[in-house]
């Protein structure tokens, strides 16, 4: 078993839970820590968020408005935020993903539950969350010049690239005012099944949503079905993108939003995993990029994406995004 963080025993004595079995769970993050607790028939999940390196705050922040507005995050059993601890409600094992691998016949109606929650989430009025706004979204695009273009030894345009971003995102901007809760990670992974035993329709769990904010409808949509970790079939993601629009009201550009973020949301995230790999030593985030940048290559070639879609056309040549995938040696 890896060393205990100081103060583990007396948080959960001071919790009503002194004596329980702590078991760590292996993560892939640098400081923060989860625990599996159980003592007899209760269980529970603590999470450690160790300040300075971590804020357990805005988890709890948003954990509770979305309790309060009946969604499924977990129960919070007992907290110090200030010394990083969280002790909360225990989902289980069963991610969407890893159930999705052993149930494929599932997958229809398990994402039809994941898109009725998100049609659930964007009926409540937005949170009282930061905005998601043009200087967000122009920071997270700027990461795939920072760090993608670089590790191909690319020298690009990277005002240009900036005005590009300007230029196509601008008319989406006054559509997402007020705009909704923006989960911003929400995938597969992120999904837990609360009841696996079903065919996929059942109950599910929010987890990693600390860093929500107040954006485009759009945008959580674009997380589940361009999903940087698992193959979401061009077909599948269509039929849910219609299952979502037969229920809500979102007017005529909300196609063209959704190629927007989604091509604003995979520039992100190749520049994400690029800077995984290079600053933090985790290679294995590279094999994610081809499937990223087949749904960018989708998102790019929508009418809306045209000033973005040029700049890679003159920035990045098609035999660099075609070798490997897009993937960086």
């Amino acid at each position: 078993m890896s060393e205990l963080p100081d103060g583990i025993d007396s948080f959960l004595q001071s919790a009503g839970w002194g004596g329980a079995e702590i078991d760590p769970i292996p993560g892939d993050a640098s400081f923060r820590r989860y625990f599996r607790i159980a003592e007899g028939a209760r269980k529970a999940m603590l999470m450690y968020a160790p300040p300075p390196e971590e804020d357990p705050a805005p988890f709890l922040h948003v954990a509770k408005w979305l309790s309060q507005h009946s969604l499924r995050a977990p129960e919070i059993y007992a907290e110090d935020a200030g010394a990083g601890w969280v002790l909360i409600e225990d989902f289980g094992n069963d991610r969407m993903r890893d159930w999705l691998d052993e149930n494929p016949a599932g997958e229809d109606k398990s994402y039809r539950a994941a898109i009725d929650a998100l049609v659930a989430l964007h009926s409540k009025p937005a949170g009282p969350f930061d905005p998601y706004d043009q200087v967000v979204y122009a920071r997270e695009a700027a990461l795939l010049t920072e760090w993608y273009c670089p590790a191909m030894g690319l020298e690009v345009d990277s005002e240009g690239y900036a005005r590009a971003w300007e230029e196509a995102l601008a008319p989406m901007l006054e559509r997402q005012d007020p705009g909704v809760s923006v989960l911003r990670d929400y995938h597969a992974e992120n999904i837990m099944l609360l009841d696996p035993s079903n065919d996929g329709s059942g109950a599910q769990g929010l987890i990693d949503f600390q860093d929500a904010l107040v954006g485009h409808p759009a945008y959580d949509l674009v997380s589940l079905l361009q999903d940087a970790r698992r193959d979401v079939a061009p077909e599948l993601e269509q039929r849910m993108l219609d299952h979502y629009l037969a229920q809500v009201d979102a007017g005529p550009e909300f196609i063209a939003d959704y190629a927007r973020l989604g091509a604003q949301r995979n520039a992100k995230i190749v520049g994400i995993f690029t800077r995984l790999n290079k600053r933090d030593g985790k290679p294995h985030y590279l094999d994610y990029i081809p499937r990223v940048w087949r749904a960018m290559e989708r998102d790019l070639a929508h009418p809306a994406l045209a000033p973005v879609a040029a700049w890679f056309d003159s920035n990045i040549p098609q035999h660099i995004r075609d070798a490997n995938g897009g993937r960086p040696e």
